[in-house]
């Protein structure tokens, strides 16, 4: 029920980091894990080859609770709010409505980019996804597999009009969205002033994920890192949220160079 305590025992399931994990999925996780950071609510990260496969909705990362496993950020905000924790609670109507806003954006924007990336560029796909996306599993189901997820997320892409875009549309896609991001964020510490709420989690997520994961090339991280206040804002909740509190650097860190 709701008003049970957290439990100790709470976990949070994803792909194996080193080899199998892919950018979107990555940083949904670390979205989670940042929002629960947030909160103060302790998780424990186990990976798995199957992860996937094991989560009730086909998506990364979820987290199981007592006896209940719920995936994804948004259900898992609405879960933990159920709880007794919010981020969001200090906020008027009007900023409830421009967080939600904003937080399409980055789901809109920035995951549909990193999708497209991983499954519709030739060299990313042919370089990366194919074989990180298999690589728990035998041949030839790991082609099998890959080519399952190539095909439904070409179709999604399709149905939601990136079909026919170009790389370079979708990188302008990604600029416009982090200039947006960076205008809302300002010279404020997060995005509504003093308090992080949902919205850093997920922005945090996807940008710091994009600033350390090594693609074909740096194009993608490129466009994040033209916007200071954006790697200050990273770099925050990096140190804020996980490192002071002895979780060690998340990665190798951000190559700000």
């Amino acid at each position: 029920t709701a008003a049970e305590p957290w439990p100790e025992n709470a976990t949070l399931y994803q792909q194996l980091k080193g080899e199998q994990i892919l950018l979107s999925d990555n940083a949904a996780s670390l979205a989670v894990q940042a929002f629960l950071q947030m909160c103060n609510l302790p998780i424990k990260v186990v990976c798995r080859a199957n992860a996937e496969y094991m989560s009730p909705s086909g998506k990364v990362p979820f987290i199981h609770v007592g006896n209940q496993v719920v995936s994804e950020l948004g259900p898992i905000v609405q879960f933990v709010k159920a709880k007794g924790h919010s981020l969001s609670d200090g906020l008027d109507e009007v900023q409830k409505a421009e967080m939600k806003a904003y937080m399409e954006l980055v789901n809109n924007m920035l995951l549909t980019a990193e999708l497209y990336l991983q499954w519709c560029d030739e060299a990313t796909v042919g370089e990366i996804t194919h074989a990180r996306y298999g690589s728990p599993y035998p041949w030839p189901l790991n082609h099998i597999l890959a080519y399952q997820k190539q095909w439904e997320i070409k179709r999604k892409m399709k149905a939601i009009g990136w079909g026919k875009k170009t790389l370079d549309q979708v990188l302008e896609d990604v600029d416009q969205c982090c200039q947006a991001l960076s205008q809302r964020l300002g010279t404020q510490p997060y995005f509504f002033n003093k308090q992080p709420t949902e919205l850093d989690a997920l922005v945090f997520g996807h940008l710091y994920t994009i600033l350390t994961t090594q693609l074909t090339n740096d194009e993608l991280s490129e466009k994040v890192k033209n916007y200071s206040n954006l790697l200050a804002f990273c770099r925050r909740i990096e140190q804020h949220y996980f490192e002071d509190r002895g979780k060690g650097r998340l990665s190798s860190g951000i190559r700000f160079s």
